[in-house]
């Protein structure tokens, strides 16, 4: 773990060094490319949430759909004689 932790220091301390030796263009062009990654994987994570909630929101509305459907058939079958015939 330690071994780990190590690289990863002198890993982000050759980056911070790479950093400091990029020309303002190029840091400009890297925030850039940064900026829209960031706002793509935005993008990607706000249709997945969307897509959950809809999934959500349709199996709920079928429960219900199954519900009513069976609380219906239950009243017909409750109201009905012992011969089969509808007491209403």
């Amino acid at each position: 773990m330690m071994k780990l932790t190590s690289t990863l220091a002198i890993a982000l301390a050759l980056g911070a060094l790479t950093a400091c030796n990029k020309s303002p263009t190029e840091q400009t062009a890297d925030n850039i490319e940064a900026n829209a990654e960031n706002t793509a994987d935005t993008m990607e994570a706000n249709v997945d949430n969307a897509a959950d909630v809809m999934q959500a929101n349709t199996e709920n509305a079928a429960d219900a759909v199954r519900d009513a459907g069976e609380n219906k058939a239950d009243a017909v079958r409750n109201g009905a004689d012992a011969d089969g015939n509808s007491a209403n």
